[in-house]
């Protein structure tokens, strides 16, 4: 037969207390609701399980044995449910997060400054994350919010999984300031692609999104870009046109205004990527997810005012 565990532990209650008011009161239940519970359990094992008496209940002799396990559940209970109490205390505090290098450096830090303000005790962690990763690391349980970037259509996401669209973040061209474009168009005033088309190029490695979306462009415009040297960092792609190696495509966002260099604008096409959370769908278990939500919200409205006040390369 399928044994009814809160049988088992009702049986250990009432052997523990003498009563069965004191074992419903244990239990959170109402007498009445222990009494049918007893009645179900005697119908189950057809014996009498409960000597009730002036002085309270005792057990018969089948009684006794099924509590002897029952005490085993009822530790067992006890123990889950200070277990779950330490499990939800650590997930209210934990806050597990990924974010893609120029995320890290300019949206990441002040949201956790704000956070550190507001939840002092918080148990944070953040991980240097590839884009293409963070899907997969919040899928697995290893994250529980992901910053990523996106250079075109944004994949079909899991069920289980929630996109939050943060910032729309344009890509700029970076020249030498020496260049001849930059001398000749003024900070503020965009540049197309076009006029580009006979440049050196430092770009990011091939297949990358970046690499495609420059790729793209660039055809849609007539040309194919003379790439001479590729690179997995937009750091470096700036590193490398401050050293006079080429001209480079760069987020604004992951701008470094290294010496020797300046931007501009692009005027046509106008290209961008969008920069985006992934959580799961359902945050109930760690609330710090929701607040960090609100505060990277606000770093993104901030920088894109500052953006608006200030155009690429003035």
């Amino acid at each position: 037969m399928l044994v009814d565990p809160g049988q088992l532990r009702l049986l250990a209650l009432i052997e523990e207390y003498g009563s069965l008011t004191a074992a419903a009161h244990a239990l959170r239940l109402t007498p009445a609701a222990v009494t049918q519970q007893l009645a179900r359990a005697e119908r189950a094992w057809q014996v009498p399980l409960v000597r009730r008496g002036p002085r309270g209940a005792t057990l018969t002799e089948a009684g006794a044995l099924l509590a002897a396990h029952g005490r085993t559940v009822h530790t067992a209970a006890e123990q889950a449910a200070a277990d779950m109490q330490v499990l939800l205390g650590h997930l209210s505090l934990r806050l597990r997060v990924g974010a893609f290098q120029a995320a890290a450096l300019h949206l990441v830090p002040p949201a956790l400054t704000a956070l550190r303000h507001r939840h002092p005790d918080a148990d944070v962690s953040v991980v240097d994350l590839i884009s293409g990763r963070g899907l997969g690391e919040i899928t697995a349980g290893r994250l529980d919010l992901a910053v990523v970037a996106s250079w075109g259509p944004s994949p079909a996401l899991p069920p289980h999984v929630r996109r939050h669209p943060l910032l729309h973040d344009p890509m700029v061209v970076v020249l030498p300031d020496d260049h001849p474009l930059a001398v000749a168009t003024p900070p503020g005033r965009p540049l197309r692609l076009k006029q580009l088309s006979g440049e050196a190029w430092v770009g990011i490695v091939a297949g990358h999104a970046a690499r495609e979306q420059l790729d793209r462009a660039a055809g849609e415009e007539g040309f194919t870009p003379r790439v001479r040297f590729e690179t997995e960092s937009f750091d470096i792609a700036q590193a490398l046109v401050g050293a006079g190696s080429g001209v480079a495509l760069v987020s604004r966002l992951a701008l470094t205004g290294i010496p020797g260099t300046t931007h501009r604008g692009l005027l046509r096409p106008p290209l961008h990527r969008e920069i985006q959370a992934l959580t799961q769908a359902d945050t109930t278990l760690t609330p710090l997810v929701e607040v960090f939500l609100g505060l990277l919200r606000d770093v993104a409205r901030e920088r894109t005012a500052t953006w608006d006040e200030q155009p690429p390369g003035g």
